[in-house]
């Protein structure tokens, strides 16, 4: 039996992945458990293990009391039958007295043992939830089990099950019994019946943890991803930014001839995966965000409500749509626009005032230069900054186009609408927090420039003409029809 006991709680620690410790309190709530319902209570219960937890010892503390009085036949022992124990013990004293498991009566031993199971299920759920929320958020390797019913489908994830559930699988795959499935874990949380792990083969973090396990330059922070859009089983859009210039973000991403976006498609059985570089400039962006198909020219419609339209010509109008409108309806929430995809003759029939499409297009539509992209043979443009007209700065004002600001900073700005720095200098925080492509540092950049290269001087404010009432000689303002005071009706001329 001692043996047996070691043996029991060593295989415990190995297979349940339970603490020693845990194992331990457990086994002596187990016995504190069956001695109280033995003896009515489990304060005077003492439990010790030998050194290598081959035995346990369960004694009852005893405080020794004279033969005379009455005496508590659970806690207290008297004189004469403690010295049958210990010849030298006295009144007052305590002894431990060696209690024999075997006394316990079968009702005891299964309340104890339920204890046990109960306790050891909650140890083991407790240790498999803390192990596998920290696994939520990262990808995880499993194997199919099986599918029920509904379609939901069981993976065995190691020491657990995942659910994997309808909506979370692609419907371009399915599997078979053994099957290794790679899944982002979505979320873990406490069941009433253990564990459970909801597994996921749809999200975009899927595909953005594939990135960072595929592209090097992903993982050490070379290249962000700004962000992806994803219809699983039918096409995927990721937007990336290179922080080296000397690094091509879709080509580090494509990899050489190719093999780092395949094995990433191989991945996700054989979905199409576009990759674009982002752009600040809404215009540039909205066009490689349409890839592959060629955009001839974007017109911003109304920047306030990010409404644009997508000239291209008739060959490329259906690709530039996709299947069911799924190009666009991706490129429309990868850019967060509204974008209408159109021919050059169906552009012309739009009805857009000369005027609003002539600054529509002086301020968004950039000045083209194309060359071979590495991406998917595709050619890729590259855009200057457009020119500025003269009448969006006053001549009193400075354009902020004059100070040594970085192009593509001076195209965020004109984005929001600042080409001077007075109009920089009149925005609050809220207003240059509410700039979302413009990170702290590039806010503090422009105000150090401005700070180093302008003198502001604040101009005093005029104050207000006051105005008095001709019959009482109360004040009034100009916006009055009736003196407040006396009632006699005004009106005001200006000379």
């Amino acid at each position: 039996m001692a043996t047996e006991l070691g043996d029991a709680i060593r295989n415990m620690v190995a297979e349940k992945n339970i603490s020693e410790e845990l194992v331990l309190n457990t086994i002596e709530d187990i016995l504190r458990a069956a001695y109280k319902r033995k003896y009515g209570t489990e304060e005077n219960a003492v439990i010790e293990f030998s050194e290598d937890y081959t035995s346990v010892e369960l004694s009852a503390r005893r405080k020794i009391v004279d033969d005379d009085n009455w005496y508590n036949e659970v806690t207290e022992i008297p004189l004469s039958d403690a010295q049958e124990i210990h010849e030298g013990c006295e009144i007052g004293d305590e002894l431990l007295i060696p209690v024999d498991l075997k006394e316990f009566d079968r009702i005891s031993v299964q309340s104890a043992k339920q204890r046990a199971h109960q306790s050891f299920r909650d140890i083991q759920k407790d240790t498999l939830y803390s192990e596998f929320k920290a696994k939520e958020g990262q990808l995880i390797i499993g194997y199919f089990r099986r599918q029920v019913a509904n379609g939901d489908i069981y993976v065995d994830i190691g020491t657990t099950e995942g659910i994997l559930p309808r909506r979370n699988q692609s419907s371009r795959e399915s599997y078979g019994n053994n099957d290794k499935i790679k899944c982002f874990v979505e979320k873990v949380e406490k069941a009433e019946r253990g564990l459970r792990v909801v597994l996921s083969r749809t999200s975009t973090e899927l595909i953005r943890q594939l990135f960072e396990v595929e592209v090097p330059e992903i993982a050490q922070n070379q290249i962000d991803i700004i962000k992806i859009v994803r219809e699983a089983g039918y096409r995927t859009k990721v937007a990336v930014a290179s922080r080296n210039d000397d690094i091509d973000p879709v080509g580090a991403c494509v990899g050489l001839k190719g093999n780092r976006i395949q094995t990433i498609m191989s991945e996700i059985e054989g979905e199409k995966i576009d990759i674009l570089r982002y752009d600040p400039n809404p215009a540039s962006y909205i066009r490689n965000a349409l890839s592959p198909a060629v955009v001839k020219d974007v017109v911003i419609i109304d920047k306030n409500i990010y409404h644009a339209v997508a000239i291209v010509d008739d060959s490329q109008l259906s690709l530039a749509i996709g299947k069911q409108g799924l190009n666009v309806r991706l490129a429309n929430k990868l850019c967060d626009w509204m974008i209408d995809v159109k021919t050059q003759a169906q552009f012309n029939e739009m009805d857009i005032a000369t005027e609003a499409r002539s600054r529509a297009e002086s301020i968004f539509t950039p000045n083209e230069t194309f060359f071979e992209g590495e991406g998917e043979g595709q050619e890729t443009a590259r855009f200057e900054e457009p020119a500025q007209e003269e009448s969006l700065v006053s001549e009193d004002e400075i354009a902020l186009d004059d100070l040594p600001l970085d192009k593509s900073l001076l195209q965020k700005l004109q984005f929001h609408d600042v080409y001077s720095v007075e109009e920089f200098i009149n925005l609050t925080d809220e207003d240059l927090a509410a700039f979302g492509d413009m990170s702290e540092e590039e806010i503090i950049t422009v105000k150090d420039m401005i700070n180093e290269y302008v003198d502001i001087v604040e101009d005093e404010e005029d104050g207000e003409t006051e105005y008095v009432c001709p019959s009482c000689g109360s004040s009034i303002t100009m916006d009055m029809t009736v003196c407040p005071n006396c009632g006699t009706g005004l009106a005001f001329e200006v000379e």
